[in-house]
């Protein structure tokens, strides 16, 4: 970047003379509090209604997850089509939940539960490694004869030196 821009850049940010630091940018936390505020006066101007009773409200994603809400505060408003829950959401793999979540899935919730007990009743086959090749005789033998070969050689050896030291 060109330096003339940048001194004067500088010269803007500057409150005081020339030895004074540049003034500090205030950055502002939005906190969840304020969201919850804003998200809370957003759907009381839809005119929402609290459901009372609700202990459990389950989300079923695509990919097998569950999004769990445990006593959540559920809120909604039929004229907007819109429905809130609030609450602290926990997410959990569907096979966490199963005995309990049964009556609430759906058909294609069914059926992509029934995709996962086949995927972990039948395990992905190994990959066959074609270097390795596969046993076809036995070894014991070929090892044995192996060392009967060595033992003979050994001995004939000694008794090589024994006839040169005679």
């Amino acid at each position: 970047m060109n330096t003339e821009k940048l001194k004067k850049l500088q010269s803007q940010v500057r409150i005081g003379g020339k030895g004074t630091p540049r003034r500090k940018k205030k950055v502002v936390h939005a906190t969840a509090a304020t969201d919850d505020k804003k998200l809370q006066s957003s759907l009381k101007k839809l005119s929402v209604n609290t459901i009372p009773g609700i202990e459990e409200v389950n989300m079923i994603k695509d990919d097998g997850t569950v999004i769990h809400f445990n006593n959540p505060k559920a809120q909604a408003s039929l004229a907007a089509n819109t429905f809130a829950i609030t609450g602290h959401g926990e997410n959990k793999q569907i096979g966490e939940m199963l005995p309990g979540i049964l009556n609430q899935l759906g058909p294609e919730g069914l059926t992509q539960l029934k995709r996962l007990a086949s995927s972990v009743a039948a395990p992905k086959p190994l990959d066959e490694d074609d270097e390795v090749p596969n046993l076809v005789g036995n070894f014991d033998e070929a090892s044995k004869q192996e060392a009967n070969v060595k033992a003979e050689k050994n001995e004939s050896e000694t008794k090589a030196t024994d006839k040169k030291s005679d």
